[in-house]
């Protein structure tokens, strides 16, 4: 299962799943955004849409868990990539920035584990990849809000980790640096992008760490912030 996955790195990643052949469950809230993406995919792609779903609600989280289990039998792995950012100081008009980030961040990542979990633990197998960030390891001016919710994230990760070994279920998530996209480079016009990390690159870490190779890591941040 793949959540956002019309978003520029959620693309990279059904992208880079489907040429390897897995089978997947493609998350939206946008019902046209995840239109645009399927018809994108090959024609051999063994993918199911799922969209109109907010991953800020149990309710919504489950009834996409349940189309998967209607299509595939199970959820092996949950790479979540649904997020957003934004900056400010700490002020009084910044709670609603904090409430927003909370919600977009953090709540997204616990509201979909906790959904993708009781198959997983039935099982005694699963895979889950949250999307953090290093902020979330320590903040920089007018990153408060943002930098508590990937904290959140971050510490949410290796909660499941621990809770789970029994289970056979890894968790662990990514620190991406500023990902090469359209959009990063609209909102950035005179940054140096030398440095930006490409979603394929991205994408194919998240590969490894859904795979059954990756049995070893769990718990993990993972930094990838490029060069």
């Amino acid at each position: 299962m793949i959540t956002g996955a019309a978003g520029d790195l959620g693309r990279a990643v059904v992208r880079e799943l489907s040429r390897k052949g897995v089978r997947l469950a493609c998350v939206e809230r946008k019902t046209e955004t995840l239109a645009a993406l399927l018809a994108s995919l090959p024609s051999e792609a063994d993918v199911l849409g799922v969209g109109g779903i907010d991953l800020t609600d149990v309710t919504s989280c489950l009834r996409a868990v349940q189309k998967s289990h209607d299509r595939f039998g199970r959820v092996d792995g949950l790479v979540n990539t649904v997020g957003g950012f934004n900056m400010g100081p700490i002020d009084q008009s910044g709670i609603g920035r904090w409430d927003a980030l909370m919600m977009m961040n953090a709540r997204t990542a616990y509201a979909i584990s906790a959904a993708v979990l009781p198959g997983m633990q039935q099982r005694r197998h699963g895979r889950i990849l949250h999307i953090a960030a290093s902020p979330g390891l320590k903040a920089g001016s007018h990153q408060s809000a943002y930098a508590a919710s990937k904290a959140a994230v971050i510490r949410l990760t290796e909660a499941i980790a621990a809770e789970n070994r029994t289970h056979l279920i890894t968790a662990n998530c990514i620190l991406p640096g500023t990902i090469d996209t359209p959009r990063n480079r609209e909102a950035m016009p005179d940054a140096n992008t030398e440095t930006w990390v490409p979603a394929s690159s991205i994408a194919r870490l998240i590969a490894f760490l859904v795979s059954l190779e990756a049995s070893a890591v769990t718990g993990a941040a993972i930094a990838a912030g490029g060069f």
